[in-house]
């Protein structure tokens, strides 16, 4: 009995549709990471900025790949039942076998990972629970989906395999909703890019305007001061208007920046809503929508003139 000859139609059809369901399965498991991180953050560590994070991506591949995954598979399903042969090719059962192997290697890290934190006397937290049993159900559907397609299950129940792709669907559009709640429309995080930005312009200013303190031992009286054509420092403006950043003295230490922001800091989670200690110097740059402004005073102790200390 000879076996039944793999075309390049089918070894194109197996590996994009294994090549979509691992790519797939992975951008799921981190988009729900990146969930589980936001509904429990981590008290000890700095806010992820979901705009900057790999929740847009996962979301697109999401979007592509899951269709694609389907749409693939309709095919060899069909082809199956056009030539019932197209079962025994070697591809499908490398596919499928190694498949099962992947995630049956998965539940057993899984299982590893939790023991090891427990024999470990550390501390089981909820995002650490939900994200262990995240992997494990993943791990586990996969393996029963795959083990009763080597089976012919599915081939035997083609209408219960519809429903289970239907569910899987609304399962990812579920997710993909859940992650536009999160961050948001395209044009919120346009915005949001803006606002980081001119958090960073600021900053950047406000480096220099120490800079400039321990150089000449005073602050200087406008912006323009700081422009610096031997060092190359340009002073920022607005990334969408253009216009200058307002600037001012309350004092012979302390100054004033404020810019005009289209989104509230408070809104999503960033990297610029904790405090930052450069120095000494304690500053939040969490800002509201709108004109706002922050207070900065230079502590001399802390930033000595340089002629002291070339001295």
């Amino acid at each position: 009995m000879h076996s039944t000859k793999t075309t390049a139609k089918d070894f194109f059809l197996w590996f994009g549709a294994m090549l979509a369901l691992y790519w797939s399965i992975g951008s799921f498991i981190f988009l729900f990471f990146n969930y589980i991180d936001y509904a429990f953050p981590n008290a000890l560590a700095y806010t992820v900025n979901p705009y900057q994070s790999g929740m847009p991506y996962e979301m697109a591949s999401l979007i592509v790949l899951v269709p694609i995954y389907i749409g693939l598979m309709m095919l060899i399903r069909r082809d199956i039942a056009t030539d019932t042969t197209r079962k025994d090719i070697w591809i499908r059962r490398w596919a499928i076998i190694l498949t099962l192997f992947i995630a049956g290697v998965s539940i057993a890290v899984d299982v590893i990972t939790v023991l090891t934190s427990f024999f470990r006397g550390e501390e089981i937290t909820t995002a650490f629970l939900f994200k262990i049993t995240l992997i494990f159900l993943i791990a586990a559907a996969v393996f029963m989906h795959f083990f009763a397609d080597l089976r012919g299950y599915w081939s035997k129940n083609h209408k219960r395999e519809q429903v289970i792709s239907l569910a899987i669907s609304v399962l990812v559009l579920l997710s993909i909703g859940a992650g536009f709640v999160i961050i948001g429309t395209p044009q919120q995080a346009q915005q949001m890019r803006y606002d980081n930005q001119r958090i960073s312009d600021l900053q950047s200013i406000q480096g220099e305007i120490i800079g400039y303190w321990q150089t000449t031992q005073r602050l200087p009286s406008s912006l323009t001061e700081l422009s610096n054509s031997i060092g190359g420092y340009g002073v920022p403006t607005d990334p969408v208007t253009n216009s200058a950043y307002e600037y001012s003295t309350v004092g012979a230490l302390s100054f004033k920046l404020c810019a005009t922001f289209t989104t509230s800091s408070s809104n999503v989670s960033n990297s610029y809503t904790r405090p930052v200690r450069s120095k000494g110097l304690m500053g939040t740059w969490v800002h509201k929508v709108g004109y706002d402004c922050f207070i900065r005073t230079i502590n001399p102790q802390l930033y000595s003139p340089i002629n002291q200390i070339v001295r």
